[in-house]
């Protein structure tokens, strides 16, 4: 996951983030409107499946070029563990939210306005600071998982990620709709103009990533216990 050294940013690694954010919310949104929401819990395993196998694909065609962040919290991540460079992480992350808004116009061709806005987070059962605080967790988690694998057994990565995504999305979609992800909520928002409880996906993943980082680094540091 180290990107942009020296300041320059290669863009074939721009455009692998793209397609990458392209795939993944690409996938994940026609899951949710071929099951029409997640009311029930058949719908909420085939939405889980659709992003987990979306990151899957996502990062076989496109993290061998640009280490398969896919997810503005996710750079943040690499960016506080200094594997990117803030000029490199501020290119992913617009091409990250490239990715997701043409994802974003693809379903909106095949549907209407008002189903892309329903890909952008699904309705929860908790309140706007439930959901916060779900997000937070989740994206902890999700970061925490990401960069310690990364690190530590890098081989595994391409299925300990997607299924941790998808863990995430099965336990987190009946509470906040499971975002994790800054630019999968930005890019149907955009394309839907609808921004309802955006506020909530575009910074309670960022805070999550942070938390992720600081896990991260303390159970990397072999002096935490002691």
């Amino acid at each position: 996951m180290a990107d942009g050294e020296g300041g320059i940013v290669d863009i074939r690694k721009l455009i692998a983030e793209a397609i990458g954010t392209f795939v993944l919310v690409g996938m994940g949104s026609l899951a949710i409107i071929g099951v029409g929401g997640a009311g029930e819990a058949a719908s909420i395993v085939v939405i889980a499946i659709g992003f987990g196998l979306g990151l899957l694909a996502a990062i076989a065609v496109a993290g061998p070029i640009s280490g398969g962040h896919f997810n503005p919290a996710v750079t943040l991540g690499a960016l506080l563990d200094k594997r990117i460079d803030p000029p490199a992480a501020a290119g992913y992350v617009i091409a990250q939210v490239v990715g997701a808004v043409a994802a974003s116009g693809v379903v909106f061709t095949i549907s209407d306005q008002a189903t892309v806005a329903g890909t952008k987070n699904l309705p929860g059962i908790v309140s706007e600071l439930g959901a916060f605080t779900v997000e937070v967790v989740l994206t902890a988690i999700f970061v925490a998982v990401i960069l310690t694998v990364t690190k530590r057994a890098p081989e595994h990565a391409i299925t300990v990620i997607p299924l941790t995504l998808l863990a995430i999305h099965a336990v987190g979609i009946p509470f906040s709709g499971a975002s994790v992800n800054p630019a999968r909520s930005l890019g149907p928002a955009i394309v839907s103009a609808d921004y309802t409880a955006i506020g909530i996906y575009l910074t309670a993943p960022f805070v999550g990533a942070i938390v992720g980082w600081f896990i991260h680094r303390v159970l990397s540091n072999p002096e935490a216990g002691g």
